[in-house]
């Protein structure tokens, strides 16, 4: 299975936010293991999620480092629009502009995943 999941949430919405991106990433993972092609990409305000994640005390951290590898990127447009630029460049997790807007440097396609047949979720 190709199983593509993009993170929107936002760190500071509380619980919402941490449930939304810790149900993501434990989909990514079971999908690791069962031998899936799995991406994930942050995008909206879940480009914020890098950052916190990164930290060692972070209660997704080490699902976050699991899953890693499966991490595509975040949206560069997006980042920009939510302040997270620096942080996503800091983390080493690659900018996604695919999808060009005007007036942005470019967001991630979601359409892509669509059109290419992959099982699309966004949290």
């Amino acid at each position: 299975m190709k199983l593509a999941i993009f993170v929107l949430s936002n760190p500071g919405a509380g619980e919402e936010g941490l449930g939304r991106l810790f149900n993501a990433l434990a989909l990514a993972a079971e999908a690791q293991r069962a031998g899936d092609d799995v991406h994930v990409v942050f995008a909206g305000a879940g480009t914020r999620w890098p950052a916190e994640l990164t930290r060692l005390d972070h209660p997704a951290h080490a699902l976050y480092s699991d899953v890693r590898p499966a991490v595509q990127g975040a949206s560069c447009g997006c980042a920009a629009v939510f302040g997270a630029t620096e942080s996503v460049e800091a983390c080493g997790v690659p900018s996604l502009g695919d999808n060009p807007l005007p007036g942005t440097p470019g967001v991630a396609s979601i359409r892509r995943y669509v059109a290419g047949g992959w099982h699309t979720l966004v949290f």
